[in-house]
């Protein structure tokens, strides 16, 4: 369960959010293609995924994005209080054709504390780490949550 908004009042630098972990699976890939239409074969299709040089069936980069942001407003309690999101992508998930699929470990901290300058609302700047097997997976991972008075 995450944290509700009124938990964010007293947000400092160095907070640490919840940690997550999600298994994205090979039937996770489909449903996303389905929703987002990107049905580039290096997402389901190993014989493809080989042929361009990668170690397997990769997860669509947006929604390796889009789990990690799952953490964000998980704490944040309201999806809309999340005020910016960005990442680079630095390594592929690799999801294995099993039951068990790939593990995502998500973990994310305060990295500031801010008043806007345009709205006078309290912003807080996530700093995330989205891992796959040891290594990050996703580069300048951060996010702006508008936090209570």
């Amino acid at each position: 369960m995450g944290v509700t908004a009124v938990d964010l009042a007293g947000v400092v630098v160095g907070d640490e959010l919840p940690a997550l972990e999600l298994r994205v699976t090979r039937a996770d890939l489909v449903r996303y293609a389905g929703a987002s239409g990107d049905f580039n074969p290096i997402h389901w299709n190993d014989r493809t995924a080989a042929e361009v040089g990668l170690p397997g069936v990769i997860a669509h980069g947006m929604l390796t994005m889009a789990l990690a942001g799952r953490l964000v407003t998980r704490w944040a309690g309201d999806p809309a209080a999340v005020r910016s999101y960005g990442v680079r992508f630095t390594r592929p998930v690799v999801v294995p054709d099993d039951d068990e699929g790939a593990l995502l470990e998500l973990t994310g901290k305060v990295a500031e504390v801010r008043e806007s300058d345009a709205d006078g609302a309290r912003i807080a700047r996530i700093d995330l780490t989205a891992r796959f097997d040891g290594k990050t997976v996703l580069g300048r991972a951060s996010a702006e949550v508008t936090l209570p008075a």
